[in-house]
């Protein structure tokens, strides 16, 4: 069963499946990490607690239309809260949470939020910090239980306590929340979702149930979902792309969503749960690739040979399974043997039953996608926009490209303008920027998104992306230069860890880099390069050297003047709480620029 039913809005896919769904209220809907082991949390419970919490909020006033915000990093509490809200016909509004203070002052402000349900205290704490300057805010919600005295009579409440008031509230108000719930219709604003963007201030997305429902609906016909996978949830649901494919498209075909405990623990909690569908960034693929290379770097020389010898076969037998041409005999026994000596050990690294992963968010190396369908991780690259609720397009698992991000998604057209910037027109189309009449004119023209991003289709109907719009620059010698398939293509190397291209209005291109620190430090071990920190191994004259011969290997495919001629290499990476990478880890190159202005001159200084 791919699709359970064709949900409209978001409050009837809640009601199905609490309700009518046969599966069973006792059966496992979400799994949560807890007292060292995985716990599940059924239909039956999963209702009981989204009820209790709506009606909580709807006797602290909430009703159809009211914005209620949610700061938190993903918890079935989460879920609570955007089900229960949605249930009321109110909207949410998810923040990132990682954001600053002033950051949450500007989206409750903007968004009127009259509520803000905060994960812990940390939050709360940002939160409080503001307060008095969001004239609509009315109360505060803990997720965790603890001490609340000091916030006593400034509507500040504990999960608990809320879900207390609720109980009450149903009491006396039978049936509320079962009208409610059918209150939103599916044109109505579900959601408002701030663009983190690479500059500027935040934009409130308004997106409709049936914008997000549309997209889930295209997701069932381009994906064999199932009832019985398990989604393993680790990156933001206050991202768009996380929110659409691994909960409203896991829960509408009747599979269970475990809850990752963060980025650091993804790998343990992938042999924990043993997923077999996620959604995830490019990224974690990097990390994972670079982790691998480091362990058979290590390993003696008959490993290395073995392991070598394993991917070349695994290359040969995904390509011709790729363009469903016949396996020969000897090749496809080679396969069983590279599985049992190779493949079967990363496999199982991920859980050993991923049947594919969803990638989103930023480009995914060629290399990367078909290193991963060599040793039997299929990796399904996808391509969208927080516009776009978010799937413009993507592969298929069967009819899939590395290097390109698919074909358009059912329901959804594309087209190429004259310039190259891609259009995409659909019902998954955003309703505007809230309060931001100019922007949305600017951006959705004649019903169609444009979206910023350069791109083009290729005779088998593939899209490609080749760059951001704004971000296509011109050297000084009248070529035009897009960074981002060049940089991908340096993050192929072990050594490097995250990079930065230089050149506009630039007689030629530099680069910043942000080392792999781990293998940096294991090839000056093995040189027996001797160093304080990592602050002095990166200036050091030989590891300098050993980077240059890396980028001449790679670099030989490109045109003279997309050579890099020069770069600095910097003893600490781009973050998200440094302020130079967005929440979705796209690298804000203004910020950037701004920030090594110097260490960027210096590399141009007398040089012509």
């Amino acid at each position: 069963m791919a699709i359970l039913k064709p949900f409209e809005t978001i409050p009837e896919l809640f009601k199905y499946l609490t309700e009518e769904y046969p599966k069973g209220k006792d059966n496992e809907i979400l799994r949560v990490k807890k007292d060292g082991g995985y716990k599940p949390i059924s239909y039956n419970e999963f209702r009981k607690q989204t009820e209790e919490l709506a009606l909580g909020i709807a006797a602290l006033g909430v009703k159809h239309g009211d914005k209620v915000a949610i700061v938190s990093e993903n918890r079935p509490e989460w879920v609570y809260a955007d089900m229960g809200i949605l249930g009321l016909g109110a909207v949410d509004v998810p923040l990132y949470p990682i954001s600053n203070a002033d950051v949450v002052e500007f989206i409750l402000k903007d968004s009127t939020a009259v509520g803000v349900f905060v994960s812990n205290q940390f939050q709360l704490n940002k939160v409080m910090k503001i307060r008095n300057n969001c004239a609509d805010l009315k109360f505060i919600v803990v997720f965790n239980e603890m001490d609340i005295g000091e916030y006593e009579g400034q509507n500040v409440y504990t999960l608990s306590q809320l879900q207390e008031k609720g109980r009450k509230f149903g009491e006396e108000n039978a049936g509320y929340f079962q009208k409610t719930m059918g209150l939103a219709g599916k044109d109505d604003l579900c959601t408002l979702i701030y663009t983190s963007g690479t500059t500027g201030e935040p934009k409130g997305v308004m997106l409709s149930h049936w914008n997000i429902m549309s997209n889930v609906q295209s997701a069932h016909k381009a994906f064999d979902m199932r009832e019985d996978d398990i989604f393993l949830s680790f990156l933001p649901l206050s991202h768009v792309f996380e929110r659409m494919a691994g909960y409203y498209t896991a829960l509408s075909s009747g599979a269970s969503i475990a809850f990752a405990e963060g980025i650091e623990k993804i790998a343990t909690n992938m042999a924990e749960v043993r997923p077999t569908v996620m959604a995830a960034v490019p990224r974690l693929f990097e990390r994972i690739y670079s982790k691998i290379k480091r362990g058979v770097d290590k390993s003696p020389a008959k490993k290395q040979k073995i392991f070598n010898w394993a991917i070349e076969v695994g290359m040969e037998y995904a390509k011709l399974k790729r363009t469903f041409s016949s396996i020969p005999v000897a090749l496809s026994l080679k396969h069983k043997l590279a599985t049992k000596l190779v493949f079967k050990k990363i496999q199982m690294a991920t859980g050993g039953r991923l049947r594919f992963i969803i990638s989103g968010g930023a480009a995914l190396a060629r290399e990367l996608g078909e290193f991963f369908d060599a040793v039997g991780i299929l990796i399904i690259e996808g391509y969208g926009l927080t516009e776009s609720s978010p799937v413009i397009a993507a592969n298929r698992l069967d009819d899939y490209k590395f290097g390109t991000v698919g074909k358009p998604f059912p329901n959804v057209e594309v087209k190429i303008a004259s310039d190259g910037e891609i259009l995409a027109h659909g019902p998954n189309i955003m309703l505007g920027y809230y309060n931001n009449k100019k922007e949305t004119e600017e951006t959705i023209k004649n019903g169609w998104l444009h979206t910023g991003d350069i791109g083009v289709f290729d005779a088998d109907g593939f899209l490609h992306i080749t760059d951001r719009k704004k971000h296509l620059f011109k050297t000084s010698g009248g070529k035009y230069i897009a960074p981002q398939p060049i940089e991908n293509m340096f993050l192929a190397s072990k050594y490097i860890e995250q990079f930065v291209i230089i050149g506009d209005r630039r007689m030629f291109v530099t680069a910043l880099i942000v080392p792999d620190y781990e293998s940096l430090k294991e090839y000056a071990d093995s040189h027996r390069i001797q160093y304080k920190d990592e602050k002095e191994l990166v200036h050091m004259k030989q590891i300098n050297e050993m980077l240059e011969k890396e980028l001449a290997q790679f670099q030989r495919k490109l045109s003279a003047y997309e050579k890099i001629r020069k770069f600095t290499v910097l003893d600490k990476p781009f973050t998200i709480e440094g302020g130079e990478l967005t929440p979705k880890l796209s690298v804000k190159r203004k910020v950037i620029e701004e920030r090594y202005g110097d260490l960027i001159e210096d590399m141009y200084k007398d040089m012509k």
